[in-house]
């Protein structure tokens, strides 16, 4: 297996229109005398195989664009950091590092504003998903992902920052004090960090990878819970199937998902956002067929996938809070991505499993039957051993920044 460090794809709900078997039609069968004298059964299927296979043809030509490199526009985001880079061309560099955070369905929901040392990070409304997360919950937790990049980058090139956390207001402010240069251990992971959403190999994490994994730096009032036997994996997946059937019974949240679905290269280069199949290794379809399956699927298609996915990843990764506000929630993105670079260094994989934390209900009693206390669950990972898969792509950092 290839324990190589993977491309980034930020981006936590699975494929479900590709790893589900597309349901039979009710089609109306043809009748024998159906046919033209002339056109036996034999010629028509030949015919139909021919047009079928043409259009098949001039779909992935005109599609696919196999002549369109995918790959380069996903590389030149993930350029070394240009360490020497002065004033307005070193705050870009920073925030295109902050760009590669993870998002939920990798909508990339922020806005950088920049005044000379100070950064303002706030939300992108039109990027908001209203059906998965009404409350603003996880648009919140995408940008202390984004933070936690910015900062790490930023003690990288010899920049303090001192964070001011959401409160009243919609931003968050970093102030970037010079400093020496910190060699930080995750600043390489960086541009390798991925959501790994196919199945794992079934290894195990070794107890001194865990310890060293459990130690990952914690924000105030942010705490880590691991699920790693087989009766707690069970458990969670209980939550994890009743999230996904309360999710997948659901049409807004289904039109919601289908939005941001990216079924093939040419979609994804178009928008450079979104869950693009490729960095899945999936098959890419067009939208028309993408649509129309992942609208006929069955809610517990979904619930028998995920089983698979967990069962086949080491274990699984709670991270909690205190309190329920943006503040909080702007920690547990930094303390997420934290981890998940951690884990990027070790050769770990990790993938969103959060359906248990998007569905008010499951949650209370997700958080019960743990003991989370009073402490609030906010996201759910699983991790293990996987190979790389393509990087997912990003926005031009230009379309993300607003200079004074």
């Amino acid at each position: 297996m290839d324990r190589s460090i993977p491309g980034d794809n930020s981006n936590y709900i699975s494929q479900p229109w590709i790893d589900f078997p597309i349901r039979e039609s009710n089609g109306i069968e043809m009748k024998k005398n159906s046919l033209p004298e002339h056109l036996t059964r034999t010629r028509f299927i030949k015919t139909a195989g021919a047009v079928i296979g043409g259009a098949a043809g001039a779909y992935v030509l005109y599609e696919l664009a196999p002549w369109l490199n995918g790959s380069a526009p996903a590389a030149k985001v993930r350029m070394p950091l240009q360490v020497r880079a002065k004033g307005d061309p070193l705050m870009r560099e920073l925030i295109r590092f902050a760009t590669l955070a993870a998002s939920g369905h990798n909508a990339q929901p922020w806005i950088f504003s920049v005044a000379n040392h100070v950064i303002q990070i706030q939300p992108d409304r039109s990027r908001r998903l209203p059906a998965v997360d009404p409350h603003d919950r996880e648009l919140w937790i995408s940008l202390g992902c984004a933070l936690e990049n910015l900062c790490i980058a930023a003690r990288k090139v010899g920049l303090d920052p001192e964070i001011t956390y959401p409160k009243a207001s919609d931003v968050i402010t970093v102030s970037l004090i010079p400093r020496k240069p910190e060699e930080g251990k995750l600043f390489s992971s960086i541009p390798f960090r991925q959501n790994t959403r196919f199945e794992y190999d079934g290894s195990r994490v070794g107890a001194a990878d865990m310890r060293h994994l459990l130690s990952t730096p914690l924000e105030e009032g942010i705490s880590l819970r691991a699920f790693e036997s087989h009766s707690d994996i069970e458990k969670v997946l209980e939550f994890v199937s009743v999230g996904n059937l309360s999710q997948f019974e659901d049409k807004p949240f289904l039109d919601e998902l289908t939005r941001w679905i990216r079924f093939d290269k040419r979609e994804a280069l178009a928008s450079m956002d979104g869950l693009y199949s490729g960095c899945m290794g999936s098959l890419q379809v067009p939208r028309w067929i993408g649509q129309k399956v992942l609208g006929n699927m069955a809610p517990n298609q979904q619930v028998d996938m995920d089983a698979t996915k967990l069962r086949s990843s080491s274990g699984a990764l709670a991270i909690a809070s205190t309190s329920e506000d943006k503040a909080s929630w702007v920690r547990t993105g930094q303390v997420y991505e934290r981890l998940a670079l951690k884990m990027t260094s070790m050769n770990i994989k990790s993938a969103f499993l959060n359906q248990p934390n998007e569905v008010p209900e499951v949650r209370g009693h997700f958080r019960s039957a743990f003991g989370f206390g009073k402490t609030l669950p906010q996201l759910l990972l699983r991790f293990g051993y996987a190979d790389a898969m393509p990087s997912s792509y990003r926005r031009s950092v230009d379309d993300v920044i607003l200079w004074p």
